[in-house]
């Protein structure tokens, strides 16, 4: 049985707000609004449950992610069409991370 080609998610890591320690963060969003969540928004293969577990074990993980990483944010992207195509995910991933960055969030999106 072949792997169906619609097998991608777009998923939202809720990050402790000691990220704003790092500049390079707080540099990527200068509309950060005080009070509101750091992010990061990423896109997998996996399911996503499995690939947080891998940000957090240190397996191709993003520094963010994996240092600061406390939850998935799954309520950030329910009204998506999930699974989806590799290139519906990566379109989606910016989508997702540029409507976060409106709302004020601290986002991080590689």
């Amino acid at each position: 049985m072949s792997k169906s080609k619609h097998h991608h998610h777009v998923y939202v890591v809720l990050l402790d707000d000691t990220v704003l320690s790092h500049k390079k963060f707080t540099k990527a969003n200068p509309g950060y609004k005080q009070g509101q969540p750091c992010v990061y928004v990423g896109m997998t293969g996996l399911d996503p449950d499995a690939r947080f577990d891998n940000h957090k074990a240190g397996i191709k993980s993003n520094t963010y992610a994996h240092k600061y990483g406390v939850r998935l944010m799954p309520e950030l992207v329910d009204d998506l069409r999930q699974p989806m195509s590799y290139d519906d995910a990566v379109y989606m991933e910016i989508d997702v991370a540029v409507r976060l960055r409106e709302l004020g969030f601290g986002v991080w999106q590689a």
